[in-house]
């Protein structure tokens, strides 16, 4: 699905003057980093879309030949520097007229909630409180651009509107840095006719939800201990599965789940190492190759003599990897042998969560896609 930026223009691109009405070129000036950011927002896999009011653009108070150079003049410097808007999206009225074009609200972005666009992984960027209200709206999220952040988270506050603001930013760089690494946070649903699963993963190891897993199956759930402590990732894991008939649906729609917030919070996978493995526990030994290459294999070399450890079938721990492998999009490679069961299959899970720890690292402060191909 596609996903797409809409940002403000007066005071998020160009700098509001007093009137907060842009209608000469002597009164057209960009935001401090405004178009280096743009042109580095421009090669991430986003469409661009430019969405402003413009308070009775077209009338007497404000005729299209003074809005018209400074626009133009705009839109020819960013294109200079490689960035083309996919659509411009501009309202006419007054805020008086409460037309279902004006922002926040969404008359203007129909195009955009066809189902086409995955509207819970684009964001709104700019500087008014009714920008990150959009957001919200259209089922987005918003990034508030707010010199005072303190002010600006409690603007948001006020407004109701913490669960629709995924970042309140100083300034251009930090809206980059944080759109450019992805987010790499996510919470991923999954409801079937078996199971209900709620996974929030981030990747960065930052969040207060991390370790608050519950699958109804005690081992599973040390399991995925095991995968948050080495992985430096946090993680919560709540299942609600059909226990009572067997463990197969809960565990698989707990590793399809985790698989796919993994594969949503490492968005383009730039900057990331890609790749990772390995470890030795007690009597067992456990190596994991796993690459974020964006093709899926799977390959299993584990042997388990025990039916079941703790409440968990063995022949599952296959499957669980399995699921987690496709919904990822990756390559997992995994052997292990040893005497004690418990420490194999214990073994296993921590050189996952190794091999992932070092996979999604982020390398220093590059953006590179790690592939001679240029995507992944």
């Amino acid at each position: 699905m596609k996903k797409a930026l809409f940002i403000d223009r007066d005071g998020t691109i160009l700098a509001e003057p007093a009137d907060e009405q842009i209608d000469s070129l002597e009164k057209m000036e960009f935001v401090p980093g405004a178009i280096s950011a743009l042109k580095l927002l421009a090669g991430l896999d986003y469409e661009l879309v430019l969405a402003t009011n413009q308070d009775g653009l077209g009338t007497e108070t404000f005729p299209e030949e003074q809005f018209l150079p400074p626009h133009e003049k705009m839109i020819a410097t960013l294109r200079g520097e490689g960035v083309v808007f996919d659509d411009q999206l501009i309202d006419r009225t007054f805020e008086r007229d409460g037309a279902p074009t004006r922002k926040p609200r969404t008359g203007m972005f129909t195009r955009y909630m066809d189902s086409s666009y995955d509207l819970a992984a684009c964001f709104v960027i700019g500087d008014r409180i009714t920008d990150i209200e959009l957001a919200r709206n259209l089922g987005a999220r918003g990034i508030l651009l707010a010199p005072d952040t303190a002010e600006g988270l409690r603007r948001v506050r006020e407004a109701g509107l913490t669960e629709a603001c995924a970042l309140v930013a100083a300034g251009w760089e930090e809206i980059t840095e944080y759109l450019r690494r992805g987010e790499r946070r996510v919470e991923i649903r999954r409801e079937t006719r078996e199971t209900q699963i709620v996974v929030r993963l981030d990747l960065d190891g930052r969040g207060d939800f991390n370790g608050q897993i519950s699958t109804g199956l005690r081992f599973l759930d040390h399991m995925l201990q095991q995968i948050a402590h080495h992985g430096g990732v946090a993680l919560a894991v709540e299942a609600h599965g059909d226990l009572d008939i067997d463990e197969h649906h809960t565990v698989e729609d707990v590793a399809i789940t985790l698989g796919e917030a993994i594969d949503r919070a490492l968005g383009a996978k730039a900057g990331i190492a890609r790749y990772g493995f390995a470890l030795p526990m007690d009597d067992c030994r456990a190596l994991v190759l796993l690459d974020f290459g964006g093709r899926i294999d799977f390959e299993w070399e584990a042997r388990f003599r025990r039916e079941r450890i703790g409440d968990v079938p063995t022949e599952l721990f296959r499957h669980f990897f399995h699921a987690l492998c496709s919904a990822a999009r990756c390559n997992l490679q995994i052997a292990a042998r040893g005497e004690n069961e418990h420490h194999k299959a214990e073994a296993i899970f921590k050189a996952f969560a190794r091999a992932l720890r070092m996979a999604v690292a982020r390398q220093g402060f590059g953006y590179d896609i790690p592939s001679s191909k240029g995507v992944l």
